[in-house]
């Protein structure tokens, strides 16, 4: 088991409304939000106390299809400003990593930017290489990526 922390910040150019929009709006978020794979499913419920479980199938040329699952729970909304989820990753039906994710959204560029910090603490469960270097390299790219789209998102939007 390992424990470590990943912080990751960027301006969005856009509200910070329109990047909570992107959060807790079905329509932007599955723009942004989606599962690697096949045959994905979302269930979402947005509101403290709520959360979202998503499913899929993955496969690669090298290795049988795997289930992948995340399910979240929403701890903390305050509209605009902030967010705290708690989740956890599961393939396979093994847990792989459970995390405590806050994301701080501040106004930047007079209010017509946002200032999004992703910060996740979290435990690697089972580690693909015994040491979690990789899990931890996957999971902060894995972050980046969807902030970018997150970005995307926002802009297709507006």
């Amino acid at each position: 088991m390992r424990h470590d922390t990943l912080s990751l910040s960027r301006t969005v150019p856009a509200a910070p409304s329109a990047v909570w929009a992107a959060f807790s709006d079905d329509a932007i978020r599955r723009r942004w939000v989606r599962m690697p794979g096949s045959g994905a499913s979302y269930e979402h419920d947005f509101r403290v106390g709520g959360g979202e479980t998503a499913r899929a199938s993955f496969t690669t040329l090298e290795a049988p299809p795997e289930v992948l699952e995340n399910q979240s729970h929403y701890l903390d909304l305050e509209p605009d400003r902030r967010l705290v989820l708690a989740y956890r990753a599961v393939v396979d039906g093994v847990v792989r990593w459970a995390s405590l994710v806050t994301v701080e959204l501040e106004p930047a560029d007079d209010g017509r930017s946002t200032q999004l910090t992703w910060t996740e603490q979290v435990t690697l469960v089972t580690t693909t290489d015994g040491t979690g270097d990789v899990d931890l390299a996957h999971l902060r790219g894995g972050i980046q990526l969807r902030l970018n789209a997150l970005t995307l998102a926002v802009r297709e939007h507006d």
